[in-house]
């Protein structure tokens, strides 16, 4: 009988996936090994050989190229209010997969777990933040950068998906004014 079971990257990435699903469907409190090797068809020593806790779980799969956020490149159209739509658009959208799903459960749920936001706000939130912040150029800061995804985060948690209409308005009607 051939051996189906999944190794290296296709089971590093059935797990990430795993991870994603479960933390978008139940939230960081009832994630566990046992539940994330269950839904990735894998045995808990897998997790364990690989990950110390949940925590250090997810923020790989978060981080993850394919299963997670990964990295960002700059849109580099060569227009302010172009490059702004293509990066909140993309962050719209990606609030709708389940990285996205699973990133939402974590900010409802920073209070809880501190130190594990603390370290999602690094790994994920911070490099768009500074990407946002290089578009802006001298007149951005921080704050300002950090305007544009919270606002399309605050209309997804409030209504669900966040419609292209609803990007350009967050970009013309307070992004760009802001910026002057």
């Amino acid at each position: 009988m051939p051996d189906t079971r999944r190794r290296g990257d296709d089971l590093v990435r059935a797990i990430y996936a795993s991870t994603l699903a479960e933390l978008a469907e139940a939230g960081f409190e009832e994630l566990s090994f046992e539940k994330i090797a269950l839904r990735a068809h894998t045995g808990k020593a897998a997790l364990y050989r690989r990950w110390s806790t949940p925590a250090e779980l997810v923020l790989a799969a978060l981080t993850d190229p394919v299963a997670g956020f990964g990295e960002t490149p700059p849109p580099g159209t060569g227009d302010l209010r172009t490059d702004l739509l293509v990066l909140l658009g993309g962050f719209a959208r990606v609030l709708d997969e389940p990285h996205g799903r699973a990133l939402v459960q974590l900010i409802t749920q920073r209070r809880r777990h501190p130190a594990l936001f603390e370290r999602v706000r690094d790994l994920v939130f911070r490099p768009r933040q500074e990407l946002i912040l290089e578009l802006l150029g001298e007149t951005g800061t921080a704050r300002l950068a950090a305007v544009g995804p919270r606002l399309v985060l605050v209309a997804h948690i409030e209504a669900g998906p966040v419609s292209e209409a609803e990007v350009e308005a967050i970009v013309d009607e307070v992004l760009l004014p802001l910026v002057g």
